[in-house]
């Protein structure tokens, strides 16, 4: 068994899998460094160093055979940090290879392209939720910010919406699980990555004395138009689960 150890991103994952190929490695499996933990001291380690070009010429195979929207669906296993998200990309590669003129992501017989469908799913799931559940408050520097802490790693998938939705208005969504976030600065919307994580209690005393009211007013607003004799916790639930209440103003 050889182990290809990669530096964590996209990139360095499509580097790993052009090296599989290069090196005609058979039995592999490949890891995040960062997740990686040794228990066979005899196991043959392969470093890969990040390289733009074998990245590349992997993502263009994949174009030619999957095209942009299969693309797409391994990304978002990639974003879904599933333990074994590095062997079902190599899986559905190698199958992209092997039938080049098949979409080999519909064919739901194989385990893993299984396996594929159901993650994205899931991630799909989680980033329409975000975009729905995300609220922002106005800070001390008229910049509207947003906490997060999603199942999955979305941020880059809920980018695009937010910056066609709010161009009109400096804004920020952070990651509290991941320490790092988006920032729309009126004319680009860069990701920004903290050197420590986020003080909440700090956080908070910079709230702009309009969003302290604001928060107020919508919280008596939701009592008032709350309707005691139609509620329905189940059905409210099902639309709203629990685990998306700490971002909405009116649970609070």
């Amino acid at each position: 068994m050889i182990t290809l150890l990669y530096d964590g991103s996209f990139d360095g994952l499509l580097t790993a899998v052009f090296e599989v190929f290069e090196y005609r490695y058979k039995d592999v499996e490949i890891f995040s460094k960062e997740k990686f933990y040794q228990e066979n001291i005899f196991a043959e380690i392969h470093d890969v160093i990040t390289q733009s070009d074998k990245a590349e010429r992997v993502f263009n195979k994949l174009e030619q055979n999957i095209g942009r929207s299969g693309i797409h669906q391994l990304l978002k296993v990639f974003l879904s940090e599933d333990p074994s998200l590095e062997q079902l990309i190599l899986s559905a590669i190698k199958q992209s290879i092997q039938h080049p003129t098949v979409n080999i992501l519909q064919n739901y017989a194989d385990d893993d392209i299984l396996a594929i469908s159901k993650i994205c799913k899931s991630v799909d799931r989680e980033r329409h939720r975000m975009t729905a559940f995300v609220r922002f408050e106005k800070m001390q520097d008229d910049v509207f910010f947003a906490k997060i802490d999603p199942d999955f790693n979305v941020l880059p998938l809920i980018r695009k919406h937010f910056k066609d939705r709010y161009q009109d208005q400096k804004w920020m969504i952070y990651d509290l699980k991941r320490n790092y976030g988006i920032l729309y600065d009126l004319e680009t919307c860069d990701f920004f990555y903290p050197e420590e994580k986020l003080d909440l209690n700090q956080y908070q005393q910079q709230f702009h004395e309009q969003e302290n009211q604001y928060q107020k007013l919508w919280q008596r607003y939701f009592t008032k138009t709350n309707i005691v004799e139609r509620k329905n916790l189940k059905l409210h639930i099902q639309h709203v689960p629990r685990r998306y209440w700490k971002y909405l103003t009116e649970k609070w």
